[in-house]
This record gives C-alpha cells, structure tokens and sequence, in this order.
C-alpha cells in the first residue's frame, strides 16, 4: 500500500511540476482585456474585417469610373479596285458630368471618292463640340449617378459590417476564455483537495503504525486519495483542452500562431463580478443603444441603397427625350465664330405598356417593404435578447454574493470538524464528508462565476459594443 501511495504522489509531483509552477512570479498573466485586444488586433478574423471597407473604396472607385472622361478616336477607309471609295476620321474626347450632361469636343476629317453627302466637309476638316443633354428620363438621376451613390452607402455600410464580424469574434474569443478559466481554478481546487488527502493519508498511516487509528481508516484515506488523483488528471486534461482551444484566437504579427503553454495562466479576478455597468444599463438607456447597433445600422443603409434604386426605377417610367447641339468649326480659321455652321437634334422613345419598367420598380418597393419586416424584427429580437442577458446577469450575480456565502459557511463546518477530528471525537468518514462538501461548493462558486462572466459578455454582444469596449 505504501509502495502505491507512493507512485500516486510521484503522479501528483508531475501534475503539478505541469500546472503548479502556475503560483511563480516568473508567470505571465492573461487578462479578459488583453486577451481581446490581441485578438481584435491579430486574429486573421480581424485582419478579414479590414478588408471590408477596402472592398468599399474599390467599389467606389469603380462607380467614379463612369465620370472619367474618355480619349476617342475612330477611322473607317474603304479602298477598293483601285479607287479610295472613302476614308473618315473623327477622334477626340468626352467629359460626362454628375448633372447628366455629357460634353464632348473632337476633330473630324473625311475624304473620297464615293464620300457620302452628309460627311462632306473642307479639306482641312472640322473641329466640333458637342453637348447632350436629358430632358425627361435621365434628368434627375441615372444609372451612373445611381451606382455612385450606392456604392457610397455601401462604404458607410462596410463599416457597421466590420463590426459586426469584429463583435462575433469577440463574442466566441470571451466565451472561450472565460471557459479556459474556469478550468484553470477548478484545476488549483483540485489540486489543492489532493495535497489535503496525500497530508491526511501520510497522517493516517503514521497514527495507524503508532497504534491509533485502525487499519481500515488507511484504506478510507487512500481511497479518497486515488478519487481526487483521478479528478485531479481529468481537471488537468480539461484545463489542456480549454488552453488549446483559446490558442484558437492567439496570434501575434505577420499572421503567426501562438500557443498557450503552462507559464501563461488568467489573471486572479479580484471579486467575483466584473463589468458592473452591465448592471446598471436601464430601459431608458436600451432603446437608444440598440437603435444604434451595428446590425440595424446595416439595415438601415440597405434601406437607402433600396431608396436610391426606386427612384432610379421610378425614373425609368419616364419617355426619353436627348437632345445634342454641336457646333463646328473650320479648321482653317478656329478664330471665327462658327459662324451659324452646327448640327442639332433630338431622340425620344417610350414603351407603350411599360411592363418591365413596372415589374421592375414593383420588385425592388418589395425589398423595401420586406427590408422594413427585417428591420422590425431584428429590432425586437436585439431588445429581449438584451433584456434576457441582463436579467440572466443579475441573476447570476446574486447566485455568486449568496453561494460565496454559503461556501465560506462549508470551510467553517469544514475546519470545525477537523478540529473535532484532530481532538478525537469524530470519524475520518465524517472530516472527509465536510471536505467534500467544502471542495465542491468551490467548485460550484466558480461555474457560477463563469456564467456571470459569460452573461455579461453576452449583454455586450447584444448591445453590439464589444468592438468598442475592447
């Protein structure tokens, strides 16, 4: 028996030359802050984020693109059984501008044989301008205005988006953590409940071979010792499992991973409960803060993307009427006026049964209308879940102030039987009974705490404040 006691301490010798090295001063402590600040600032996630708003500055760009002003040039020649039938040029540039007017300056030189009447001009050819103009269709806004306004919502858009991939993060990266420290005090529990049964088993035996205790009290002691040595390796392999689960989320620059080894450990919390101003967050305060979450925010700025739609789609019910005057001048004399030499004209269409048009616009009023469903929905849905994770908070938090109570009442029981113990005048049954009872209330105080924690991190996360308060 002496032998086997002794390789269960050689057990416990390893176990804590793994995790008790924890109480060192050479240890570094991880705090919930830090922890969350590395992840918001490393995790690839994060990094994932960012490119977001990079998306929405390329999409801008790409909507500024259809005011670029553009260099044209266009030749046409057809040579044919020796006879140049006719050769026409025209090159120059066009400026199309936010109002919906395009203007437009070139120069146009033709010559043949066979040159049709309407291109006939000098010799020298012609310089021009032009500029087009909307009338009806077009006037207000069209398809290029259109599209640079919503790719500029989509980047105030991008930003709501960013944030609420980074609060997702935070949201798991938090739980994650405060599961990592649960198991880490439940492991000093353990560990502290085995160095209180390998003190009473090296008591017990010693009293036993002095004559003082019977024989089948070492059997009672040893047992205990090999129940809380088991305990004691199944804390430990959670406590493995949970810091290479948080190494998830650890990462340091240039995208490298980092692990949690046994000289990294959570920092002490000083009292059971931390973000008390999750507590004190009123019905006043609720509304306002989740009318200003970042997933209503998205909502709200698809509903101007869907806005800027429908009054494109509602311009499009309108006829088209362009009209394009364009003066000439001679390349000869570009001094002079030009002289009453100009072209003009006008183009106009309308579909008659406007099917499509109206199909169109008649889709788009339906993702309005079902945008606005969302939005009402998400509204209620952010406001009891809210509600539920402050209520389930401040419930918690008054489990924690009563059961820390009732576990300093299970250490007083627990010393005054071994008090009663050590004068001989109770059983080890009974010592062990109180320890027992002591060890885990502890450990139930510290699964509540950990539902406190993971309560108020689920307020902040309800709020959509995560990104800001880490």
């Amino acid at each position: 028996m002496i032998a086997r006691n002794k390789f269960s301490f050689f057990i416990i010798l390893f176990l804590f030359s793994c995790t008790v090295h924890a109480q060192n001063d050479s240890l570094r402590e991880l705090s919930f802050a830090n922890f969350l600040q590395m992840v918001k600032q490393f995790h690839p996630l994060a990094k994932q984020a960012e490119l977001i708003a990079t998306s929405a500055d390329a999409k801008t760009l790409m909507a500024r693109g259809a005011f670029d002003p553009k260099l044209f040039y266009d030749f046409k020649n057809k040579f044919y059984d020796n006879k140049n039938y006719y050769a026409l040029g025209n090159g120059g540039f066009n400026v199309p501008t936010w109002f919906g007017v395009d203007f437009k300056a070139g120069y146009e030189q033709n010559n043949g044989t066979y040159l049709n009447p309407e291109n006939i001009m000098p010799k020298q050819g012609l310089f021009y301008s032009q500029i087009s103009f909307p009338l009806l269709q077009g006037l207000i806004i069209d398809e290029r205005r259109a599209t640079l306004k919503q790719a500029k919502v989509f980047k105030e858009l991008s930003a709501f988006e960013k944030i609420n991939i980074l609060n997702e993060l935070l949201y798991r990266a938090g739980k994650t953590y405060w599961d990592w420290y649960l198991s880490f005090v439940n492991l000093k529990v353990h560990q502290e409940a085995v160095a209180l049964s390998e003190k009473r088993f090296t008591a017990v035996t010693r009293t036993f071979v002095l004559g003082d205790r019977p024989a089948i009290d070492t059997v009672e002691a040893n047992i205990q010792l090999q129940d809380r040595i088991i305990n004691l390796q199944q804390a430990f392999m959670d406590y493995r499992t949970k810091s290479l689960l948080l190494s998830n989320y650890l990462w340091i620059e240039n995208e490298t991973p980092v692990e949690i080894t046994n000289s990294t450990v959570p920092q002490t919390i000083k009292d059971n409960i931390e973000q008390e101003t999750i507590a004190n967050l009123s019905a006043t305060h609720m509304d306002s803060l989740i009318n200003s979450h970042p997933s209503l925010r998205i909502y709200d700025f698809k509903l101007k993307q869907l806005s800027i739609e429908e009054k494109f789609k509602k311009d499009k019910l309108k006829p088209t009427l362009n009209a394009n005057f364009n003066p000439l001048y001679d390349a000869e004399n570009l001094n002079l006026a030009y002289q009453n030499n100009y072209k003009w004209g006008f183009s106009l269409g309308f579909p008659i049964l406007l099917r499509k048009e109206r199909g169109d616009l008649q889709l788009t009023r339906i993702k309005i209308e079902n945008n606005n469903y969302e939005i009402k929905n998400k509204r209620i849905e952010l406001l009891n879940k809210t509600r539920a994770s402050i209520n389930e908070f401040n419930n918690y938090k008054n489990q924690v102030t009563i059961y820390g109570k009732n576990v300093n009442n299970y250490e007083r029981l627990w010393q005054s039987e071994k008090r009663l113990y050590d004068a001989g005048e109770t059983s080890l049954f009974m010592i062990n009974s109180r320890e027992m009872s002591y060890i885990n209330a502890q450990l139930k105080l510290n699964e509540l705490i950990n539902k406190t924690k993971k309560a108020a991190l689920e307020a902040e996360y309800s709020f959509g404040v995560l990104n800001m308060n880490y």
